[in-house]
């Protein structure tokens, strides 16, 4: 297993939220690295990373401002390693038409939608540790 499959990226995230995932979904995935990803640079250096949690709208330094339209601009094979971060049903609904995997909502970080957000981008059975 490659170094880059045990990251999840946090991709648009502001500071404080970067923060919070991190020690929330940190609880889903021991070992597993959150890295805060807020530029397109920064998301091409991790091409094989696990998982993209990507902001509805994105904080940082992106061509557009919508994690939708980022969704959109993906490889297709990196895509279905995407998830919508939005309480909104939806954003949700349209980040699944685009190939996203199934996200939940910031809210929900703690959550069984999380725990199974993050257990299906690792490849991990339900209920197995991370």
């Amino acid at each position: 297993m490659s170094e880059d499959a045990r990251v999840i990226l946090l991709v648009g995230h502001c500071t404080p939220d970067s923060f919070a995932m991190r020690s929330a979904l940190g609880r889903f995935a021991p070992g597993v690295e959150f890295v805060r990803v807020n530029s397109e640079p920064e998301l091409a250096a991790h091409a094989g990373a696990a998982g993209l949690l990507v902001n509805r709208l994105l904080d940082g330094d992106f061509a557009t401002e919508s994690g939708l339209d980022l969704i959109a601009s993906l490889d297709p094979a990196r895509r279905a390693r995407a998830v919508l971060i939005s309480n909104l049903a939806d954003a949700q609904d349209q980040a699944a038409k685009l190939g996203a995997a199934p996200g939940f909502g910031k809210s929900d970080m703690y959550g069984d939608r999380a725990r199974a957000c993050i257990q299906a981008l690792l490849g991990t059975p339900p209920g197995a540790p991370a």
